[in-house]
């Protein structure tokens, strides 16, 4: 039986030193500037933000292209040919990936996608404990694994807090006249990755020094959060007391290990700076 590799997007911020950690294999997402496309990943968050304030406009962002999958399968399987790739997919209700890397695998049976119906550090989330799980249980098959991957990307739980809203209104989430209230009542919604789907699901008052630790608190006891681990979300230009006040708010919960992940440039481009979220794993 061969070794079992694990294959996700650049969306789903795991950084360089984390994936040449555990070997997983990342294929990149697109970033659109006008004309200009990039790889995601290749270049810092905060050229999104820049760009915002240079140009008024937001960057676009597109998934995974058949093309990509096609070149990142061949180099996995050169460097494996006895190996078996388990894709552990960004949600596909939120862009093409999926669907791109199933029209690359027809015809290689040496590959397994499994939609974790989840984006960003919730993803992160799910391919690491997935990548603890295999050195684990190097026995696993493909199926087992694949199995095993579905219940994890199940257990996740992740949300999100954006600072600003002026973000959701530029990428025509919110209206300029929710906008405007949001920002002079200084309220802020609270997203949760629902089945796939990003959903408001309550408003927060106040700022984010406020708000940061009140939704570690309350995201861990209303999902059951296992406290082995969380993973703490911090997109570009949070200010270090946030940081700190959430930080304290999650040992405050009992967390034996507190991960910070920055997001990158796909999902800034969603949240703007300064957004803050909470990943964890229900222990229900």
């Amino acid at each position: 039986m061969g070794k079992i590799i694990l294959l996700a997007e650049t969306g789903s911020d795991i950084t360089r030193e984390v994936a040449e950690r555990y070997g997983i294999y990342i294929v990149p997402m697109h970033v659109s500037f006008g004309e200009e496309t990039r790889d995601d990943a290749s270049f810092p968050a905060e050229e999104i933000c820049n760009y915002y304030e240079r140009t008024g406009n937001l960057p676009k962002t597109s998934g995974s292209v058949p093309e990509d999958f096609e070149k990142i399968f061949d180099r996995i399987h050169e460097e494996h040919p006895e190996g078996h790739i388990l894709y552990l997919a960004y949600s596909s209700v939120t862009t093409c990936s999926y669907q791109s890397a199933q029209i690359a695998a027809e015809g290689r049976d040496y590959i397994t996608s499994i939609d974790t119906k989840h984006v960003s550090v919730g993803q992160y989330a799910v391919v690491t404990e997935m990548a603890k799980l295999l050195r684990e249980h190097p026995e696993w098959t493909s199926g087992e694994a694949a199995q095993k991957a579905k219940e994890v990307s199940e257990r996740v739980r992740m949300c999100f807090v954006p600072d600003k809203l002026e973000f959701l209104r530029a990428g025509g989430r919110v209206s300029n006249a929710a906008a405007l209230c949001g920002t002079l009542l200084k309220l802020h919604p609270q997203i949760e990755i629902l089945d796939g789907y990003l959903k408001a699901t309550k408003k927060r008052r106040g700022s984010m020094e406020k708000i940061a630790p009140q939704v570690v608190a309350d995201y861990v006891k209303e999902q059951g959060l296992a406290l082995d681990e969380l993973w703490l979300i911090c997109s570009p230009r949070m200010p270090a007391k946030v940081r700190e006040k959430a930080e304290e708010a999650a040992k405050k919960c009992g967390a034996k290990k507190v991960t910070w992940v920055q997001t990158g440039c796909v999902i800034t481009t969603h949240g703007g700076p300064g957004a803050f979220g909470v990943v964890g794993i229900s222990g229900k």
